[in-house]
């Protein structure tokens, strides 16, 4: 069963907006995520207090709830944090900046405003992609100034009415017979002003501060994969949370592997006599070596699979496979004894035939052109 909103805020139900905001503030600065790192319990009731304030601090939303309660709000289409808000949103600023009127009849920002996302790009191995790693990082953000509560106020001080739109955000001016209404230069549409700002942030709410943040990239990620780190962005304002980190992830390329999805490639190179005889060789895996039987008589281009040797699936831990291409290298810099060896060698195969497929292919070859040149006389 939801627990009352007043009871959550420790307010009576004739209590003044400025009581609920003095209380909603208090219990905002004690279970504030950036106060409470990883406790579900205060991030429960920090949502919980903000949902409670966002409701009694309109007058609009308060008495839908002193009338028909909970149900009440959720017919009405009020879900949560910001889904009233969302809903008119959009036809209040359209309608205000016409009319000068709106859905609601002003659009100020007076209220918990969430920090800013942040993004951070972050290079990494083409290793530490295969197997996963974690990072610490130092992200320069601004954050949630503690000595105003991120009011913006000398404390002691509290924000003021505006007085060019009398806190309605909007001022108003009229062209011909319509009125049209555009965010207040002065409070840039918040209603209220600072007139005694904080020294630590000069009335912003804000200071830049550096965090070190832990990042824990599993294994399999690629290039462009995006990761989330809830409240680690920028400070909110005013009691609001604080935004999220977005790291973008960039794998530096292997001189040796290539990647495509779940599938490594890489050109092994052995010896023509190792091609010819055969062998037993040890390729490397990004999982370390494995052994390979190479068959007589193997030729460059040959390709072999290493199954289960590939990269390992974000979703679900299968790993793909390996794919590896030889390369017969023919020898270079031979010395005098090398190369008598070799032309023994070709003598044998010559003896043998084992130059017909040469010859034969001259051959097609030489009749292909003495045929053209006929026709062509």
């Amino acid at each position: 069963m939801r627990r009352d909103y007043y009871e959550i805020l420790s307010v009576s139900k004739s209590a003044d907006s400025a009581e609920i905001k003095k209380c909603y503030r208090k219990l905002a600065m004690k279970y504030h995520p950036d106060r409470n790192p990883d406790d579900k319990e205060a991030e429960a009731a920090f949502k919980e207090c903000t949902e409670a304030y966002e409701v009694l601090c309109d007058e609009k939303k308060r008495q839908i709830y002193d009338t028909y309660g909970h149900e009440g709000l959720k017919n009405s289409g009020y879900q949560g944090p910001g889904n009233f808000e969302d809903m008119f949103s959009g036809l209040g600023d359209l309608f205000g900046d016409l009319f000068g009127g709106g859905a609601r009849g002003r659009s100020r920002r007076s209220g918990p405003q969430p920090g800013n996302d942040l993004r951070y790009d972050m290079e990494i191995t083409f290793m530490e992609a295969m197997h996963g790693v974690a990072k610490e990082v130092t992200i320069k953000r601004r954050d949630t100034c503690w000595t105003c509560e991120g009011t913006g106020c000398r404390p002691g001080y509290k924000r003021e009415t505006c007085p060019s739109c009398h806190g309605r955000g909007q001022v108003i001016r009229s062209q011909g017979f319509f009125q049209v209404s555009s965010t207040c230069p002065q409070c840039h549409g918040e209603g209220e002003i600072v007139t005694n700002p904080c020294n630590d942030c000069d009335g912003s709410g804000l200071v830049q501060k550096r965090k070190k943040v832990s990042i824990k990239i599993p294994a399999g990620v690629d290039t462009g994969a995006q990761m989330r780190l809830r409240g680690e962005g920028e400070g909110g304002r005013r009691g609001g949370p604080s935004g999220d980190l977005y790291v973008v992830i960039h794998v530096q390329e292997h001189e040796f592997f290539k990647r495509e999805g779940e599938t490594i490639y890489c050109q092994f190179p052995i010896s023509m006599v190792q091609g010819a005889l055969g062998c037993k060789i040890d390729v490397p895996t990004i999982h370390g070596k494995k052994s390979l039987s190479i068959p007589a008589g193997s030729q460059s281009g040959d390709i072999f699979t290493l199954k289960k040797q590939g990269v390992t699936s974000l979703r679900g831990g299968n790993r793909g496979h390996m794919i590896v291409q030889l390369q017969v290298k023919t020898p270079t810099n031979l010395c005098e004894e090398q190369k008598k060896v070799l032309e023994n060698f070709d003598k044998l195969c010559q003896k043998h035939g084992q130059h017909e497929e040469q010859e034969g292919f001259f051959a097609r070859l030489y009749h292909e052109v003495l045929g053209k040149k006929g026709k062509e006389s």
